[in-house]
């Protein structure tokens, strides 16, 4: 079974479904139509773009063309992190943090797929390699964005709580835990969300995508069930990592609360 392939303007009738978002926005007076377009161009300007490049690597099939992907695509990532946060690290961390725990988190994760289960030849195939690593990078930047966005607001608003805790002798782990847990099961929520939901209220993109190809459907499910696995430990493993990096930043080796290393607006 061949997959049914789609020309350009066979796209013309599924985005007049957007255009019509864009009325009921003006009709309802919304204010949402001109993001709602610049989202839609975006979006198609990006696709396109990314369509010509994997052509390109998957080509070259090069290692270090591989990895200079890769790395871009951790860096607009990191962006995406910084970008969502009401409370930013000051200097260098303030991309540093995010940027770092993607590339722990998602690296590891890919290359351990990658070596162990997927095994292409050569390992670092992009047909394999980047989209894996897009899909957990995905998940995990919206797990690492929402921990961080978590501690900086409740370090913020339960300041006196945390400082009274370290003024009793309290150490800057045990003054900071309840804040720490809170920031990681809103990480850990959405890909658990997306975990229960699955099979039963959404089919996910990637085992669509392998039917629509022509995957049998259990061959697609397999390969849907490794992917999920990979993107909850990735998610997991870089939110812990942020979390923990944010809460050890914001503090100093005399256990002392650091909230000047915020950006001016956490610091009022």
């Amino acid at each position: 079974m061949t997959y049914i392939q789609l020309a350009y303007g066979d796209l013309v009738l599924p985005a007049l479904l957007v255009v019509m978002d864009g009325a009921l926005s003006l009709a309802l007076r919304l204010k949402l139509e001109k993001q709602l377009a610049i989202a839609t161009v975006r979006m198609v300007v990006q696709l396109v773009l990314v369509g010509y490049v994997l052509t390109f690597l998957f080509a070259a099939v090069s290692p270090l063309w591989t990895a200079l992907a890769a790395v871009v695509m951790v860096l607009f990532a990191s962006r995406e992190i910084v970008a969502r946060q009401k409370r930013r690290l000051q200097g260098i961390w303030s991309y540093g943090l995010g940027a770092g725990s993607m590339l722990l988190a998602a690296g590891t994760v890919t290359m351990f797929a990658l070596l162990t289960e997927l095994r292409p030849d050569p390992w670092y195939h992009p047909r394999y390699a980047l989209p894996l690593l897009g899909m957990i990078l995905g998940n995990t930047m919206t797990g690492i964005s929402l921990g961080l966005d978590v501690l900086t607001n409740s370090l913020v608003r339960e300041r006196a709580a945390v400082e009274a805790c370290l003024a009793l002798g309290g150490t800057r782990y045990e003054a900071f835990l309840p804040v720490i847990r809170d920031a990681l099961r809103s990480g850990f929520t959405p890909i658990m969300n997306s975990m229960a939901a699955i099979g039963v209220v959404s089919l996910p993109g990637m085992m669509t995508g392998q039917i629509l190809a022509g995957v049998e459907p259990v061959d697609a499910v397999k390969y849907q069930l490794l992917v999920m696995f990979l993107i909850a430990g990735g998610t997991g493993l870089g939110t812990l990592a942020a979390v923990f990096g944010g809460a050890r930043q914001l503090t100093d080796h005399r256990h002392r609360l650091r909230l000047d290393r915020l950006n001016v607006e956490a610091s009022i």
